[in-house]
């Protein structure tokens, strides 16, 4: 079974090392590189603005290399972090071995490595949002005995110049294929790179929003992950949009994360399905129906939703997407297999079945259960998410729906079937809640509702008021009525916010 796992893992390491990735060692990674012709390591890390960064380093000797791998290195925090005095900037960066893959675009043979931020006296940096969200899972784990998993599905558009040859239909790109779909070369050979590097994907296709701008054209793509646990699923979705640009930027073309790059088409978001675990069982689901641990978990979400949009969409172009009736939720509701709600319940194979029996009548008889895929979607982010602090902020939620005395009826009353505007939950949804319309908005939100993630020192009080300061510093309370009618404007915000 160890071989044929091995065989099948698409991570070089994983394959000459023979284990999985969360069980390197130091000593793994100096194997890998004096048997395979390693000559540089990378050391990323991210930025408060969610970007990788990185520091190059070329191997000189093996004592080099283990020094390195021990010891870290230096780096400038100030310039990192806003919140963070120039006084007081100096900052470890240490190596997380699991993380460590084969670079798929250096010339050069390079490994390359996540890091985590230390502080001066050697301690982890608590406001860093990396162990941010180490806190979250931790602290849900020892008050709920839980353990968080998560995935993210990264919607994009591809921006190209238009050649005239077999046009796609306006908004009518969903899971289209070549020739009409024109960049699904591009998508699998990302996919490609992001499995080399450890992400566990699930799925890639073309999304509904297609559009042309005079001889632009814009096509809207989709790579969804696979469930794993949250501090690997915010890794992958970094490494994954850093691959996607890279790979654009091979080609010549744009890629661009935006929530909204024009009024009336579909935006891009990027979902996040959840899952609770308990000894490795999906806690989601009891005897093929939504579990109370699911319900408490959404009542958390729902009621934390205001402020989870200051991680979730930080950029005034979040708040164009964030509008009735584009599939993109308004309300804070919750529904079955609605697109429209804030939290959906997917379709989730909860009944025992054997569909692939009916197709091909050659297997075996038998019903399977498949309710270990349940998750439960939150619908609201975009891709200007800080990926660490939005799973680290939905983590709380959850902990927080968990520990709500009124939980199960608070989600009760937020519940709105399978179709929000049908008339029967017109009056349910005429006394919802609404998510915030700004980053002002948002900002407020985070404010009155600061102390649900300074709980139990997950969050500092410093990053939060970085984040409120950054989200209100975009002045841009009733900017949509502003500008909506006037193209000129709403293209400058937009190309202002393109690679979010």
């Amino acid at each position: 079974m160890k071989e044929i796992e091995t065989l099948l893992n698409p991570n070089p390491l994983s394959v000459y090392l023979n284990k999985p990735s969360k069980n390197f060692t130091k000593e793994d990674i100096i194997r890998y590189v004096e048997n395979n012709g390693i000559e540089m390591v990378n050391f990323r890390y991210v930025g408060g603005d969610g970007r990788l960064k990185t520091l190059n380093f070329v191997i000189n000797s093996k004592q080099h290399l283990d020094s390195l791998l021990s010891s870290g290195e230096r780096v400038d925090g100030s310039s990192l972090f806003a919140y963070i005095e120039t006084g007081s900037s100096d900052l470890y960066v240490v190596p997380r071995f699991r993380t460590a893959f084969l670079n798929p675009f250096s010339e050069i043979p390079t490994i390359d490595i996540l890091c985590s931020y230390f502080n001066k006296d050697g301690m982890p940096l608590t406001s860093s949002p990396e162990y941010v969200l180490r806190k979250a899972q931790q602290t849900l784990s020892k008050k709920t005995g839980l353990s968080f998993e998560a995935m993210g599905e990264l919607e994009y558009y591809i921006i190209y110049e238009d050649n005239g040859l077999f046009p796609a239909r306006d908004q009518k790109g969903y899971h289209e294929s070549m020739p009409f779909a024109k960049w699904e070369s591009l998508r699998t050979e990302a996919m490609h790179a992001i499995a080399q590097t450890g992400g566990l994907i699930k799925y890639g296709h073309s999304e509904v929003g297609n559009f042309h701008i005079e001889n632009i054209v814009y096509e809207q793509n989709e790579i969804e992950f696979l469930p794993t646990n949250v501090e690997d699923a915010a890794d992958q979705l970094v490494i994954a949009k850093w691959i996607l640009r890279m790979i654009a930027y091979k080609y010549g073309v744009t890629i661009s994360f935006a929530p909204k790059i024009t009024i009336g088409k579909a935006g891009s978001g990027l979902h996040i399905h959840t899952r609770l675990m308990k000894d490795g069982k999906n806690m989601m689901i009891e005897d093929g129906q939504l579990s109370d641990v699911a319900r408490k978990a959404i009542a958390g979400y729902l009621q934390c939703a205001p402020s989870l949009t200051a991680f979730g969409n930080t950029i005034p172009t979040s708040y164009f997407r964030l509008v009735p009736h584009q599939e993109a939720p308004t309300n804070i509701c919750w529904g079955d297999r609605n697109r429209s709600v804030l939290v959906r319940v997917p379709l989730g194979w909860t009944g025992n079945m054997n569909m692939v029996k009916a197709v091909n009548p050659l297997e075996p008889d038998g019903l399977k259960d498949f309710s270990d895929k349940q998750t439960v979607e939150f619908r609201c982010p975009d891709g200007s998410a800080d990926i660490y602090l939005l799973l680290a902020g939905l983590c709380v939620a959850a902990r927080h729906g968990l520990e709500m005395e009124n939980a199960l009826e608070f989600a009760k009353r937020a519940y709105v079937g399978v179709d929000i505007f049908k008339d029967e939950y017109k009056e349910i949804c005429g006394n919802l809640d609404h998510l915030p319309v700004s980053c002002k908005e948002s900002a407020e939100c985070l404010k009155n509702q600061a102390d649900i993630y300074l709980k139990y020192d997950v969050f500092t009080q410093d990053l939060i008021n970085g984040m409120i300061k950054e989200l209100k510093s975009h002045n841009d309370h009733g900017l949509l009525e502003k500008i909506s009618g006037n193209y000129v404007e709403l293209l400058a915000l937009v190309n202002k916010h393109l690679h979010c």
